[in-house]
């Protein structure tokens, strides 16, 4: 017996698995909330230049009395060219003309103005504070905010990488247990920062403890569930985040100050602090780490919970270590990265799945976390984003399954990179359609993530699947930090971010079409595996693109 018939035989998917699966899952609701959570905790409002000004001298209060707030503003900000006060600049002195209907002025834009030297006023109708309105973060610090983003997103990168490591070494359970409580701790002190910049560091620390509970969670799930139902596991998870989009735009409506809702989407992680201690750590982990004495007991405490107790008193020692000879053989064997693009085939399929992994991360974050630039209700627009995936994702189901992997990467990637790249042309005032295209570009990398984990997990072998998996995640969270940045540009040329935003993936969806199918093939073991297969592969193409032009000998000889 395998590992994998090994838990069939103390229950399969039986309650343990079911409880399990909901326990893991409970967190992933609120997984949307952090990666998505500065849409609305860092959402701009309306403003313009705080005016301070002693009006009780001026010609004007003999006439009226008191002086109305907007006749104030029209006399103290420029107007913009929507007749919207300035953002970022005020008049130096008061232009009281400007009240007076019948007085003419030939050229508004040279009266001389001033940055906006005494704080600004914020529009609190929709959103009451944010780290916008709290910390100034407009005008010249305006790019503060998508700092704040890239460096959360740097925290999910650093935290795949020291906590992916660390659970290989201290096990699964200890580090998910550990991240639920740094998530809990460093998302609540986050909602208590004292300045922008402990923001940004609790931002960082949570990031990692976002990425340490996805990869430890995952790792559990993966590794307690039987091989049949990991596909149908893996779904439901999805959809949980999908979900969690939609309870994200609710409580956020709910709670228009950024510290509440911040302290809101980071307390139940206590709680799944508190039930994570009843998890089992991984049965197979621990084997593979000389610790099969308390793999053993595991598997009777999940035979005992799924009814399979005599089943679960067969089990031994020994009996474990026949089970896994092969799993811990394959431990003795040491892979690393140069293993990744050593030789040709597996260099060619590591290429272009970095292209793919990078650009389709980098262009939903860069579209997913642009609410605001679309026109349209902030709260509509994240549920209508969060109801896409629904559709998206199973219509990927259906052309993977049916038609392939490939196809489906490509196709997914260069529509998502069309819609995106037809914005450009659509009117600021049609938002209706800029909407259309922005949600169904959405819809598309949301396809292409759900095809790309799978594919990715067909194209290298077993020895270096784990490792080619840490290499996708890197480029994923490299493309992550880089969106936010890249939106900067549109300060110099305004539609330039849609330009690199469209364009990487339809370059990746191309460098796709390079890779090999791997529908209804078996997954490879070994790097030389695919290495002939592919050549296997393509001599057959080189017969059928040969055949025609061969001459045919029973036609000669007529």
């Amino acid at each position: 017996m395998s590992f994998a018939e090994l838990l069939d035989h103390v229950g399969g998917m039986g309650r343990f698995q079911i409880i399990y699966t909901i326990l893991l899952a409970i967190p992933v609701f609120m997984m949307a909330s952090h990666n998505l959570l500065q849409n609305f905790t860092a959402a701009i409002s309306a403003h313009h230049c705080h005016v301070h000004i002693n009006i009780s001298n001026t010609p004007y209060t003999n006439l009226t009395g008191k002086l109305a707030a907007k006749d104030l503003l029209r006399v103290s900000v420029p107007m913009d060219s929507k007749q919207q006060p300035e953002k970022c600049h005020r008049f130096v002195t008061m232009q009281w003309q400007l009240l007076d209907s019948n007085a003419t002025v030939t050229n508004l834009t040279e009266l001389e103005t001033e940055p906006c030297a005494d704080g600004w006023v914020y529009d609190k109708s929709i959103f009451t504070s944010t780290i916008i309105t709290e910390w100034d973060l407009v005008c010249d610090s305006r790019q503060l905010k998508q700092m704040a983003q890239s460096i959360y997103m740097a925290g999910i990168l650093a935290g795949g990488i020291i906590f992916g490591g660390l659970s290989d070494r201290f096990g699964r359970r200890s580090l998910l247990i550990w991240c639920y409580l740094q998530m809990a701790v460093t998302g609540t002190c986050t909602a208590f920062s004292p300045s922008f910049t402990a923001y940004c560091i609790f931002r960082f620390l949570t990031g990692m403890a976002f990425s340490g509970i996805v990869l430890n969670g995952v790792s559990l799930s993966v590794e307690w569930t039987p091989t049949r139902t990991r596909a149908v596991v893996g779904t439901m998870y999805g959809y949980c985040y999908t979900i969690g989009q939609f309870i994200l735009a609710g409580v956020a409506y709910a709670i228009p100050n950024w510290r509440w809702l911040q302290l809101v989407v980071s307390l139940p992680y206590f709680i799944c602090f508190i039930y994570s201690w009843w998890f089992a750590e991984s049965a197979r982990w621990l084997v593979l780490a000389g610790r099969p004495d308390e793999a053993v007991k595991q598997l009777k405490r999940v035979a005992r919970i799924n009814r399979k107790k005599e089943e679960g008193n067969k089990l031994n020692i020994e009996v474990l270590r026949s089970n896994m000879q092969k799993e811990i053989a394959s431990t003795k064997s040491s892979y690393t990265f140069i293993d990744l693009v050593r030789t040709p085939v597996v260099r060619r399929i590591s290429f272009c799945l970095c292209f793919v992994w990078f650009s389709t991360s980098f262009a939903y974050y860069g579209l997913a976390m642009d609410l605001q630039n679309f026109g349209v209700n902030i709260f509509l627009i994240q549920m209508v984003f969060g109801a896409v995936d629904f559709p998206a994702k199973f219509i990927s189901v259906l052309t993977i399954s049916f038609i392939g992997r490939r196809f489906t990467q490509a196709l997914t990637l260069i529509l998502a990179g069309l819609s995106i790249l037809a914005n450009i042309f659509v009117p600021q005032d049609l938002k209706t359609l800029r909407t259309v295209l922005a949600v169904f570009g959405k819809g598309c990398l949301a396809a292409s993530f759900n095809c790309v984990y799978l594919y990715t997990s067909e194209l290298y072998p077993t020895v270096i699947r784990q490792t080619g998996m840490g290499l996708s995640n890197t480029m994923a969270r490299l493309g992550s930090i880089t969106a936010p940045l890249v939106k900067m540009l549109e300060e110099y040329v305004p539609f330039l971010p849609l330009i690199i935003y469209g364009a990487a993936p339809i370059i990746s969806g191309i460098a796709a079409t390079f890779l090999p199918e791997t529908l209804s093939v078996p997954l490879p073991e070994t790097i030389e595996e695919v290495e002939t297969r592919h050549l296997r592969g393509e001599e057959q193409q080189m017969k059928i693109l040969l055949k025609p032009t061969m001459p045919d000998p029973a036609k000669e000889a007529s």
